[in-house]
This record gives structure tokens, C-alpha cells and sequence, in this order.
């Protein structure tokens, strides 16, 4: 065991992952050929060390003898800016959270001649950020690579390249090097061709497993290479994968099956800021603009996305997040 990395993922139950040598190496060599990171490269820090999505790219620049610019300052201040034209990096990484922000800062009109390419993971990006983002790129001459992990498999497992990105939006691209996907039905049965089910990971950099107590930390691998993502997932003709949402993440609203994850991206994508939870018949979208309520009750009306009777829209002061920018749904 090498490394220990706390995560609560959005239901708040805190755990360590137990990550190997054997595991940061792999996987970071393959994100390293992926990306083709080269030691002139300079990666200016986004997020915290202590999320693996962070050390990840720490991990890959130090690989590869490149530069790291170290800032505790977040996008959305002055002096990370400031930082960021007098130290010209080359590279930075995002989960969500961060690219609305950058949106919001008009990302597209900003001058940043040193940027070679960026990353997106640590969640899904609404598909008019994934848009903004490529157009935005295309115009900067800036490479724009999505991409998906879990800190279960020490940190990324697929990329979707940045020639990809405007035939396969949404797709969180195919397994990086020497990982594997497979999808599989409700009996455990792997499924073929174009299909949705599942997502279960091999590679690797799947990690040993979880502590939640000190006598863990002595276990072997647990999961030896396979990782139940616990996602739901589709995989189209040219095995391309997408992710429809949580398995966990799905409710029946008086009997019709409705995605959390899927019913929220849409909200979002039509400029509505929400968040989406609840139970069975119980489905509560949050929001923190009350301009917005009305809005969205039409949006669901006229579209017979929900059964009116079935969920309900609530006004928040902020939507809870983690100190990497994810939801805490456990907090709503």
C-alpha cells in the first residue's frame, strides 16, 4: 500500500481507498501517453492534492520531468490569474464545478497564449458546457480532452480525444491504455455491441480496495483489477461510452423510471441551475433561483418529463459542495 485517499463520493460516507505503487505507476503512465505529457510541459494546480483527479496530474507532469505551478487560489480570484499570465503554464485540469466557472468568466474571450491543452473529469459536463468548451478551444487553438475516473481506479480510465469531441458529445471516450470496459445486465450477464447497463472497469490501476477502520489498512487487494463503478453507462457502435447517471441514482415516479443525474443535465443545459434528489414518487429539484422555479415547472409540464403530482421545486441559499466542487446530495 502506498497511498490513502479519502473519499465520501456524494453520499457522505466517509472512506479511505487503499491505492498501491503498483497502481499510482500504471495509471500514470497511461494518462502520460494519453495526453502525450512532455517535460516542457507546465501544469498550474486547480484542485486540492489531497482529490485524486489533483495529485493525478501532479503525478503525470512529475512522471514526465514537467513543471508544476503550485497556487492555492482558486479561478474565480484576481490572483490566480495573475499567477497564471506570469507563469505562462501550458496545461491545467477541471472537474464541472470549475468549468461553469470559467463560463462565467467569459473563458473564451480570455487571452491565454501559453495554453496547449486542458482536461475535464470528476463528473459529467452538461453538454452546452461541453459545447462552450470546444468552441472556445477551437478558437484558442487550445486542445480540449474529456475524460472520466473514479478514485477507486487511483484517479482516470478513459479519454475522449480532442478531435473527438464534437462527433462524441457527451461520450466519455474508451478506456485509456490497458484498462478495459465492460458492461453487464441486472444477472451479471457481460453484454455485446451497442448496449446499456452496468459499467465495470479492469485495469491496473483499480485499486486495492477500502479502509474504514486502521486494522484495514493490512488487507490485500480487494478488488484485484475489476472496479464496479456504479455507473450506468451505454456503449454505441464505435464503442464509445456514455454515462446516463448513478445506479443508485434512478427513482420511479409513479411507475416510470426517471434519471436523476439525466432529468438534472437537462434542466441545466436550458439554463436553469439545479440539482436533482429524492425517492420513489418523491423527486425534489433544488434551486437557487427563484426566478427560475416557474420556469422550470414549464420546462417539466411541457415536456411530460416528470409527473406533476410526483416531485417538487425547492428554494436553497447554495448548493452543497465538497472541496473538489461535487455535490453533496447527502446534504440537501
Amino acid at each position: 500500500m502506498a497511498l490513502l485517499i479519502p473519499t465520501s463520493g456524494t453520499t457522505g460516507n466517509s472512506k479511505l481507498v487503499r491505492i498501491s505503487y503498483k497502481n499510482l505507476y500504471e495509471n500514470t503512465r497511461s494518462i502520460s501517453s494519453s495526453l502525450s505529457v512532455e517535460s516542457t510541459d507546465r501544469a498550474i494546480t486547480t484542485m486540492p492534492m489531497s482529490y485524486s483527479y489533483g495529485l493525478s496530474i501532479i503525478n503525470t507532469h512529475l512522471f514526465n520531468g514537467a513543471s508544476i505551478l503550485v497556487t492555492n487560489r482558486s479561478v474565480i480570484e484576481k490572483e490566480f490569474w495573475s499567477f497564471f499570465h506570469k507563469s505562462k503554464p501550458t496545461t491545467f485540469g477541471g472537474v464541472p464545478y470549475i468549468y461553469t466557472m470559467l463560463k462565467r468568466l467569459k473563458f473564451s474571450e480570455m487571452k491565454l497564449d501559453s495554453l496547449k491543452y486542458i482536461t475535464q473529469a470528476g463528473g459529467k459536463l452538461d453538454l452546452s458546457l461541453v459545447e462552450y468548451f470546444k468552441d472556445a478551444c477551437k478558437k484558442n487553438r487550445t486542445k480540449f480532452y474529456v475524460m472520466y475516473g473514479q478514485t477507486e481506479a487511483t484517479a482516470r480510465m478513459s479519454i475522449l480525444s480532442h478531435n473527438e469531441v464534437d462527433n462524441k458529445k457527451g461520450s466519455i471516450g474508451k478506456p485509456i491504455p490497458g484498462g478495459r470496459f465492460v458492461l453487464k445486465n441486472e444477472c451479471g450477464e457481460e453484454l455485446k455491441g451497442e448496449s446499456e447497463g452496468e459499467l465495470f472497469y479492469y485495469g491496473d490501476n483499480v485499486s486495492m480496495g477500502y479502509a474504514k477502520t486502521y486494522s484495514d489498512f493490512t488487507l490485500g487487494d480487494f478488488n484485484k483489477g475489476v472496479l464496479k463503478t456504479g455507473d450506468i453507462a451505454r456503449r454505441d457502435s464505435d464503442g464509445y461510452y456514455y454515462i446516463l447517471g448513478r445506479k443508485k441514482r434512478f427513482v420511479k415516479i409513479y411507475g416510470v423510471r426517471v434519471g436523476l443525474d439525466e432529468l438534472e443535465s437537462l434542466i441545466n443545459n436550458k439554463g436553469f441551475m439545479c440539482v436533482c434528489s429524492g425517492i420513489d414518487d418523491n423527486l425534489k429539484i433544488y434551486t437557487t433561483d427563484s426566478a427560475s422555479i416557474d420556469k422550470i415547472h414549464d420546462l417539466i409540464s411541457n415536456n411530460r418529463l416528470v409527473h406533476s403530482a410526483g416531485y417538487s421545486i425547492k428554494l436553497i441559499d447554495s448548493i452543497p459542495r465538497s472541496e473538489s466542487g461535487k455535490v453533496m446530495y447527502s446534504e440537501l
